[in-house]
């Protein structure tokens, strides 16, 4: 099978790269290089330096011909997207359009699109968020993220394009950079390592943090494998359905981390604590039975084994 992945020298992007290669798939990337890294590419993927807005985005269908589109190239930073709004939907709306118009018209089977479970459901009361409570965009970027999978209904319906639509929870792993705001396992490893204090963000009736549902990468790959013949016209939930304080992973960090030589000073059992930020949820955890069923997915890594196997790759 060929597939066409978008954001392919990414964080995420390369590692679905990677197990795409490794089931014995054809895979051409496409990437700006915006915040992914030429070292991420996998060398037996064929690259494409380009944006996924480009008009010249037709001949690299043209030549490739994919039969499946995994689009994980997206404006991914929520302050970004309130800071401009028009820049976020054009790279997240239009982009997708560009893309969705190419695969029609050079008969591309199946569409996998990545959501964000973490964003478009917004504050809620019941966790784990189940895939039938009703989203509530809070950013401009959940916003483009809902508005992408109605896109994906109508392409379904207008032209017959298959899609998955997999809405991850918060993914950390190998190669994970320490600048967005969702990677604060990387951000934490990266202070710890050069003996900085990290911030604990919270509110002040939740001293340990706000909580969040962590999925470790080498299990999203695994979604992405079966999305490729499962999941047709769905919207599946990808995480551990477990929440997690912002405290607790950083302890989990430090204790691992001390294991391995780092972060030895008395100073860091006790991280600098800062007020919860504009839009930062309280609460957020994912149900992840939709995706047992549907994929025949769940989660082989629990939290412990997956900072493991990030923290060892990262720290070798």
């Amino acid at each position: 099978m060929k597939i066409l992945v978008t954001g392919g020298a990414g964080f995420i992007g390369s590692n679905v790269v990677d197990g795409y290669v490794r089931e014995g798939h054809e895979v051409v990337v496409v990437d700006n290089l915006y915040t992914g890294r030429l070292q991420n590419l996998n060398p037996e993927a064929r690259f494409y330096l380009l944006d996924v807005r480009s008009a010249e985005m037709s001949k690299v269908f043209e030549i490739e011909r994919p039969d499946i589109v995994n689009h994980h190239a997206a404006q991914m930073s929520v302050p970004a997207s309130v800071e401009d709004p028009a820049f976020d939907a054009d790279v997240n709306i239009m982009g997708l359009i560009n893309l969705l118009r190419n695969s029609v018209r050079y008969g591309t089977r199946k569409f996998i699109f990545i959501s964000s479970g973490g964003a478009i459901y917004g504050e809620k009361e019941n966790i784990p968020i189940s895939e039938t409570d009703q989203p509530l965009p809070l950013s401009p970027y959940a916003i483009t993220k809902l508005t992408s999978e109605n896109y994906l209904g109508f392409y379904k319906h207008q032209h017959n394009l298959d899609y998955t639509v997999l809405r991850y929870a918060n993914v950390y792993g190998p190669r994970q950079v320490p600048h967005a705001e969702a990677g604060v396992v990387s951000i934490f490893m990266n202070k710890l390592g050069n003996g900085e204090l990290p911030v604990i963000y919270h509110y002040p009736d939740e001293p340990d943090g706000m909580t969040r549902d962590y999925c470790y990468v080498g299990d999203i790959v695994r979604a992405n494998i079966l999305a490729l013949k499962k999941g047709s016209g769905d919207a599946v939930n990808i995480g551990t359905s477990r929440e997690t304080t912002t405290g607790e992973l950083y302890r989990t960090i430090l204790e691992i981390m001390r294991r391995h030589g780092y972060a030895r000073d008395a100073m860091f059992d006790t991280p600098q604590k800062g007020a919860a930020r504009s839009g930062d949820l309280r609460r957020s955890a994912l149900n992840i039975e939709r995706a047992k069923a549907i994929l025949g997915w769940q989660p082989e890594y629990d939290l412990k084994r997956g900072l493991e196997e990030t923290i060892l790759n990262e720290l070798s």
